[in-house]
């Protein structure tokens, strides 16, 4: 069954038409096999709005640059025009700049292949290519149309769509008739580089054709740190068990590792702080196609007492803390789902599953049991002071319970917790990310940050808008962290990283959430459009941070109204209190963003000296 879904799917991908019905904009697919655990009733990919579009197009390959902050669909002409053949943008030394090359064509291209110059200077400086890095979009199934809105987490999906977002390294590819093929490229600027205007080439080929793009890069005198020394707060959770579980290899061996490590990379070059440990097993409701496995095993002697093994936990921090995420461990959880804990009864030899709710004895004396030993093991390893204890979306009772045994124990515990906003939990949170649809108020904020307190805020299966779907409008990734910036948050969580789904690589879709909703990465330590756009916006949060305090020493009466523009420009960011009267609209987050960034590149000249 699943063979014959996927040979149907390949002919669609491959022909562009096949199985098209005139007038809707889509195609379906009647009578295919729905694979297991998706109950869909049918598959439709994504077609020209008006096919004919395509009869417009000479013949030959065409290529131009399009919008990093738009998605483009595969069967549809892009809508770009001569002014696309150029390319320019400015940034800091340290900065990464994203641009995307559209390639399409009327008819089957073959071997089409990319060749990048160096970036050269007038004065001769140079910028290597190998600073340059290309990677094919590809495209991965959704379960939603490009910017749909009107769903919840538990809406239903009877509707395939094709949408790009999967990074792949290339060399050369073909191009089936009547298709699209973006192209990301990244520009990674030297933080050793002369500042100055560069100039270079994109030449893109195929077998009969030849299209010369031109790339012109302003090098700023300003310096972006290293990610590792980014202040913005990112907190992506990860299940280490998904590497294993997706290449079938054993968890924690050589191999599993190694793997671990490249993928753990790509979270530290987006400025990742925290690192996602477990303290029981499958903390969460097994909604996932690989549970969260226990770093910690709890055992019950045969005498009737504890002890517990940390081999997993530290293997998986230190392997962590080597890619350069060492700010914050995060355990989960205190509170798992439905109070359920498991243990290793050794006079049996079997897994032991009980519940014990946190206002329950039994949870007082084995937590304050395990507290003992966990607080010991992490003050041994030098990991104690940046250590939080994760309470997750809990009644404010059950959470209040738990919280109380923990201080109890110990008033030096760190604690985070992600859920709605509730004001009697914030004195007792180090750490708090409330849902974007429930947040504190400003002053609230400012409460927190007054007490050193960090916070963050986070979005999910919901709201609609914003979000980091593959679906999404790729501005509203960027738009998180201004949107961070403008309420004074200090980052972003977001789960997951990377709770993939059964076949992440061709279909982005789970049975329970929006395409996306769980993971931001793909396995071989593949980005994608969504990651590199939330990266873009991390980066901004920290240019504001560096720009604010060159600032706050200038006279200059130009660097003065820049700021207040700047301000201004934020106060637009944080809307609405309520919700649901707030209008995320992506043309207007496009047309925020773009303000932001012309204020941001005048502050970077005005302040260079």
């Amino acid at each position: 069954m699943k063979k014959l879904f996927w040979i149907l799917w390949l002919i669609v991908l491959l022909t562009g038409t096949a199985f098209a019905q005139p007038g809707k904009g889509q195609v379906e697919l009647s009578k295919v096999p729905v694979p297991a655990g998706h109950h869909l009733s049918e598959y439709t990919f994504d077609l020209p709005v008006d096919p004919t579009s395509w009869n417009n197009q000479q013949p030959g390959l065409h290529a131009a640059f399009g919008s990093t902050d738009a998605l483009y669909l595969r069967c549809e002409v892009p809508a770009v025009n001569q002014e696309s053949l150029m390319w320019e943008e400015s940034g800091w030394m340290g900065d990464r700049l994203n641009a995307q090359v559209l390639v399409w064509s009327p008819d089957t291209l073959e071997q089409i292949r990319f060749n990048v110059s160096d970036l050269i200077s007038d004065d001769g400086s140079v910028i290597s290519r190998d600073n340059i890095k290309l990677n094919m979009v590809r495209y991965v199934l959704s379960n939603f149309h490009y910017g749909a809105t009107n769903f919840s987490c538990d809406t239903p999906a009877d509707s395939v769509w094709l949408m790009p977002d999967r990074f792949e390294t290339l060399k050369r590819f073909d191009l089936p008739g009547k298709t699209v093929r973006p192209v990301w490229v990244a520009f990674d600027i030297p933080r050793n580089v002369k500042p100055g205007k560069y100039h270079g080439t994109i030449e893109i080929n195929s077998l009969k054709n030849k299209v010369t793009l031109k790339v012109s890069v302003t090098v700023r005198k300003q310096v972006l740190p290293d990610p590792h020394e980014w202040k913005f707060r990112l907190d992506l959770w990860q299940n280490p068990w998904i590497i294993a579980w997706y290449y079938n290899i054993e968890p924690w061996s050589a191999e599993h590792k190694a793997l671990l490590k490249k993928h753990l990379r790509l979270y530290a070059d987006a400025g990742g702080k925290y690192i996602t440990t477990y303290a029981v097993h499958s903390p969460w409701a097994d909604n996932s196609y690989q549970i969260e496995e226990t770093m910690i095993d709890w055992i019950k002697r045969t005498d009737g007492s504890w002890k517990f093994d940390y081999s997993i936990f530290d293997q998986y921090v230190e392997l962590a803390m080597e890619t350069g995420i060492d700010e914050a461990i995060t355990i989960y959880s205190p509170i798992p789902w439905g109070y359920r804990f498991r243990y290793l009864d050794e006079k049996t030899g079997n897994y032991v599953y009980e519940e014990w709710s946190p206002v329950s004895e039994q949870f007082k004396t084995v937590w304050n049991l395990f507290l003992d030993d966990l607080k010991m093991h992490l003050t041994e390893k030098g990991w104690f002071k940046k250590t939080y204890l994760g309470i997750n979306e809990n009644s404010l009772d059950v959470t209040l319970a738990a919280i109380k045994v923990i201080k109890e124990h110990s008033k030096e515990w760190k604690i985070t917790y992600a859920g709605d906003w509730h004001p009697e939990l914030s004195p007792l949170l180090d750490d708090y990310s409330p849902v974007i649809t429930s947040e504190p108020s400003p002053d609230e904020l400012k409460e927190r940050s007054a007490r050193g307190f960090t916070t963050t805020f986070y979005v999910c299966c919901n709201p609609p808008r914003p979000n980091t779907f593959v679906f999404s409008h790729p501005v509203e990734a960027r738009f998180i962290s201004w949107y961070a910036l403008a309420y004074g948050y200090n980052g972003f969580l977001r789960w997951a990283y990377d709770a993939w789904p059964a076949d992440p690589v061709r279909d982005a879709r789970h049975i329970f959430w929006p395409a996306g909703d769980c993971f931001l990465v793909y396995p071989g330590a593949n980005s994608s459009i969504r990651f590199e756009k939330l990266r873009e916006g991390i980066a901004d949060y920290e240019k504001v941070i560096i720009l604010r305090e060159l600032a706050s020493k200038s006279n200059d009466e130009n660097v003065i109204r820049l700021m207040h523009d700047l301000d201004v420009l934020l106060d637009t960011f944080a809307f609405e209190r309520d919700y649901s009267k707030r209008n995320f609209n992506a043309d207007d987050m496009k047309e925020a963003l773009q303000k932001s960034k012309t204020i941001l590149d005048n502050l970077s000249i005005f302040l260079e000296h």
